[in-house]
């Protein structure tokens, strides 16, 4: 047997990751029907076609599939804001693009709306899943002088806590959805530029995204 016949994975192995592909789709479909709260771990399971008892040997609880399923959905989000700006010649505004989408979506799918209250979890879901991405458009607008940051790191992170908070304040009435676009400018004014800057590129053309 040769090194890479020996890499590949068994025979279980790759039943339990095409199960735990499954299971994903499955929870994604089911709570853009229905909502994370109506979902049910038995409904999941008959979309999967698998025995109800195996959701639970993947997933502790159906907020950790409900966790999984965003994860998913912002990586996904992720690569369809990049085919949009891969057209921008502006790195400034590519990043200001993303934060407008990931607000947009946040407050208007319902899979993210119901987890928003749980902000820690999800605003470090959205670092691990978008933050390659982000942090890497924060460098390239650094150096092309379009911002000033010296940690990227740092600064989509807070960010992640702004995008969360701000859309838990629009998804449960506490401010108006007009709130957003001022959003956008303070989370813009992180990356080191003033006001007028902000306010420009965060007033820009937004193209739709991909399907």
């Amino acid at each position: 047997m040769n090194i890479a016949d020996q890499q590949k994975p068994g025979r279980v192995a790759r039943r339990r990751q095409r199960n735990h592909e499954t299971l994903i789709k499955a929870g994604q479909d089911v709570m853009a029907e229905k909502g994370i709260d109506a979902a049910t771990m038995q409904e999941i399971a008959d979309r999967a076609d698998l025995g109800a008892g195996t959701v639970y040997s993947y997933f502790k609880s159906k907020d950790d599939l409900a966790i999984a399923v965003l994860e998913r959905l912002m990586h996904d989000l992720a690569t369809r804001i990049e085919k949009v700006t891969d057209t921008f010649g502006d790195p400034g505004q590519v990043y200001a693009y993303g934060v407008y989408k990931v607000i947009e979506t946040a407050t208007g799918d319902l899979r993210w709306k119901q987890l928003l209250s749980r902000s820690e979890v999800i605003a470090d879901a959205m670092y691990r899943q978008m933050g390659p991405f982000a942090i890497r458009d924060l460098e390239n607008a650094t150096r092309a002088g379009r911002f000033r940051v010296e940690d990227a790191m740092l600064t989509f992170k807070m960010a992640t806590y702004a995008i969360v908070g701000v859309a838990l304040a629009v998804t449960t009435g506490q401010m108006p959805d007009s709130v957003i676009d001022e959003s956008i400018v303070g989370i813009l004014c992180m990356t080191g530029i003033g006001r007028d800057e902000a306010i420009e590129l965060a007033s820009r053309e937004r193209p739709p995204l991909p399907a």
